[in-house]
């Protein structure tokens, strides 16, 4: 009996390893696409700066 609960305790370990990578990897894909769009947003320098005129309201250059 205890060679069956030695091996039982082994696949289990291993279907928590692979759940464990899987989940990993799944995470990691996410966190590389939310990057990607944070790339594709519209870069500073594309945003008029705004400078105060003469009459003090603020309007871009």
């Amino acid at each position: 009996m205890p060679p069956l609960i030695a091996l039982a305790a082994t696949l289990g370990g291993l279907v928590v390893v692979r759940w464990f990578y899987n989940t990993a990897k799944r995470i990691n894909q996410e966190l590389e696409e939310a990057r990607m769009t944070r790339v594709a947003e519209p870069v500073r320098r594309d945003i008029p700066t705004l400078r105060r005129d003469h009459t003090g309201a603020y309007r871009p250059d």
